[in-house]
This record gives structure tokens, sequence and C-alpha cells, in this order.
């Protein structure tokens, strides 16, 4: 059995109903912001301190609505699995990368997809928003 991280995420857009997504230093694939739980924290408390610390974006843990929980292979880690809740935030948001965010990139959802997303973003997420009445 492959190892397994578990994580929590935010799906987070802008006014033109694009999706954040980040690229971390020394990685190849997008995704979009979040992390590894600390110690007590709840998966949501984690996903915003994630986006804090990754693109200055601050919010409350109890304004986040879920939108899944998946197991899916991760991007960046050969052999590994992450366990990932992901979230979605309420509102439209402007994001500035930070910490070991490399780069930033808004993806609009309705255009044709880049080949560099993570597995969990293209597999699961992506599907998951499609299905959603307002998914941004």
């Amino acid at each position: 059995m492959n190892p397994r991280i578990v994580v929590s995420a935010v799906c987070v857009f802008d006014d033109a109903g694009r999706l954040l997504t980040v690229r971390k230093r020394g990685t190849d694939k997008f995704m979009h912001p979040g992390g590894k739980p600390e110690a007590g924290e709840s998966a949501a408390e984690a996903a915003v301190r994630e986006l804090r610390e990754e693109v200055g974006i601050v919010l409350a843990a109890d304004r986040l609505d879920l939108l899944g929980c998946w197991l899916a292979d991760a991007a960046n880690e050969a052999a590994t699995q992450i366990e990932a809740t992901v979230f979605t935030a309420p509102g439209v948001w402007s994001a500035r990368p930070s910490a070991e965010i490399a780069e930033i990139r808004w993806l609009d959802l309705a255009g044709e997809l880049p080949g560099d997303l993570a597995p969990l973003l293209t597999d699961h997420v992506l599907p998951a928003l499609s299905a959603k009445p307002s998914a941004g």
C-alpha cells in the first residue's frame, strides 16, 4: 500500500469565475491552495491557515463549504496518495503568492485545461465543481 498524506484544500474564485491554482516551489504541477493539518487542527482550520499562508486570503473556517473528500495520487510525491478534504470559499478573491508558492494561475473552467494540473484537481475537484449549480 502506498503512503498516504492527509491534506485540506480550498477552491477560490476571482470576479471572472476563474479558479485559483498554485504551484509550489520546486514542483511542476498546479493545484489549489492547501496543505497538511497541524496537530489539533480540523480540516477546515488547516484549509484557512494554508490559504492565508500561501496566498494571503483571510477567511474564517466556518465560512467554508465542504465540496468533498477524496483519495488521489499525490502530484509531487511519487507512489504516494493524498487523502484530501476540499472546500469552496464564498465570494470573490484576489491572491498573491507567498510562503512556498512559486506561482499562481487563475484557471478558466470553461476553457481548455492545461496539462500541468494535479490529479486531485483533474480527477475529482473539477468534476465536482462542474456538477455544482453555482461553481464560482
